[in-house]
């Protein structure tokens, strides 16, 4: 058997403003495309022979994210592991190892990044079949992306003697991110592949591996997995003890130092949308070269992205730019130079602006709400109470609500009283009142939501009951 192996962690920084710490690239439908890249790197395995229910890593933050996009894809038998915090690939692979053996005494584990895009997912079918082979005589594979140009953003894998079967190669060495020369060098030898970071190894093999080249996080992790908190839906690994793990990546920890080690080509048109000049690579583009989306006028502009959420956006007279705008942030960067992104982010958090990590649009398990207008002392706020959900019984010290209703019949608890709202009806919830908001309707409803007090901040709720365990 197959598990599929998702690690879905990240923040995606380079993609900011779209990519945020609260809903990073990985979980975002870009333009153009089907569905999240979480979703598409399950859903491109469909038809693969005796495939198991994957197992997905993610950080705690995003459980009801991860949750929410695996139902809509029908795939909700699934382990999710939360991870506190990061600790990289080595020790987060580790742990959904000891998770898979649970269910099959030596399951083989096909590793992905879940932020990649694959158009020729045939290709991809036919390397994991060939990889398959492989990995059953314990070999640890890792697929090399036949590479396209002297790529400086990504680590190497110099191939060595081939093996036994069609286009399989041990692994001479891995190599870090290259200067521009020595990227062209490696190109033009034919023996390089870019590093993909994606596997396919049993359980068994990696575990052993990694306890012999890395024993302190195999027995980390064998101690985390042993006090795991495991609920109906989410599976906790424990902070005190994941944060005493060393971070390290699978290559670092295994593949560069075993001898089982074998690497198997792939050209299926990949990119691991590491910047906004990567989805330019990947979009559609019309005859000027421009990658275009929203609602957007241009005029004599070139090999461009531009893109728009939530207003129009002109640019004119340029070439080689990204333009990004959401709401409440706009990009403007040249084109060669967004890997820069990443410190504008930095200055973000070092201010500790919250558009390093939120967007105006925040989902919740139940639903979502977005910020309107935002003013010292009030608030306005668009809820949205997905079919079947309900906000907790909380209350708040510091300000009083309005809440009304737009669309469907809301459930409303306040204090002692509870009371249907419908349509264009309106009702006052105030400070300090116990109240809930529950949808037991099979369409969701909205809201109007109008805050009043002196602070506004979502740490001012004390909660009572919660049916998504936060309390």
């Amino acid at each position: 058997m197959i598990i599929p192996v998702i690690l879905a962690g990240g923040v995606g920084s380079r993609l900011w403003p779209v990519s945020r710490s609260m809903l990073p690239k990985q979980f975002i439908k870009f333009p153009n495309m089907q569905g999240s890249l979480f979703q598409n790197t399950l859903s491109r395995l469909d038809g693969i022979d005796d495939l198991g229910d994957p197992i997905v890593v993610c950080n705690a933050d995003h459980r009801y994210l991860v949750a929410e996009q695996l139902r809509q894809l029908g795939k909700e038998y699934c382990t999710i592991l939360l991870e506190p915090k990061g600790r990289n690939t080595a020790p987060a692979v580790a742990l959904a190892a000891l998770s898979a053996q649970q269910d099959s005494a030596d399951p083989l584990l096909l590793v992905l990044p879940a932020d990649h895009v694959i158009q020729n997912q045939a290709a991809l079918k036919r390397a994991i079949s060939r990889a398959r082979a492989l990995a059953d005589k314990q070999t640890l594979v890792t697929f090399g992306i036949v590479p396209s140009a002297p790529e400086t953003g990504y680590g190497y894998i110099e191939k060595g003697a081939e093996l036994s079967g069609a286009d399989s190669y041990t692994v001479n060495r891995f190599v870090e991110k290259p200067d521009v020369e020595t990227a062209r060098a490696y190109l033009n030898t034919g023996n390089y592949f870019w590093n993909s970071g994606m596997f396919l190894f049993s359980s068994s093999s990696y575990l052993r591996e990694l306890k012999r080249h890395a024993p302190d996080i195999f027995e980390t992790c064998h101690l985390a997995y042993r006090e795991l908190e495991r609920g109906e839906d989410f599976q906790l690994i424990p902070e005190a003890i994941f944060a005493s793990c060393r971070s390290d990546s699978i290559d670092y920890a295994v593949m560069e130092k075993t001898e089982s080690a074998a690497v198997i080509p792939l050209d299926a048109g990949w990119n691991d949308l590491g910047a906004w000049d990567a989805l330019w690579d990947v979009q559609a583009k019309n005859e000027q070269g421009n990658a275009v989306s929203g609602d957007v006028i241009i005029e004599e502009v070139f090999d461009s992205y531009i893109q728009s959420q939530s207003r129009l956006v002109a640019v004119a007279g340029m070439k080689d730019v990204v333009v990004v705008e959401t709401a409440d942030a706009v990009l403007v960067a040249d084109k060669s130079k967004v890997q820069l992104v990443k410190q504008v982010v930095q200055q973000l958090q070092a201010q500790e602006r919250d558009e390093s990590n939120n967007h105006r649009l925040v989902y919740r398990p139940w639903g979502s709400y977005e910020s309107l207008c935002s003013r010292p002392g009030y608030q306005v706020k668009h809820i949205v109470v997905n079919a079947g959900a309900s906000l907790s019984l909380q209350l708040h010290h510091k300000r009083s609500e309005h809440w009304i209703v737009l669309k469907g019949v809301a459930l409303v608890t306040c204090d002692d009283r509870e009371f249907e709202l419908h349509s264009n009806e309106s009702t006052f919830i105030p400070l300090g009142s116990k109240h809930r908001l529950t949808n037991n309707n099979d369409a969701p409803i909205e809201i109007i939501e109008v805050q009043i007090g002196e602070y506004l901040g979502e740490d001012d709720i004390v909660r009572f009951e919660d049916r998504y365990d936060r309390v």
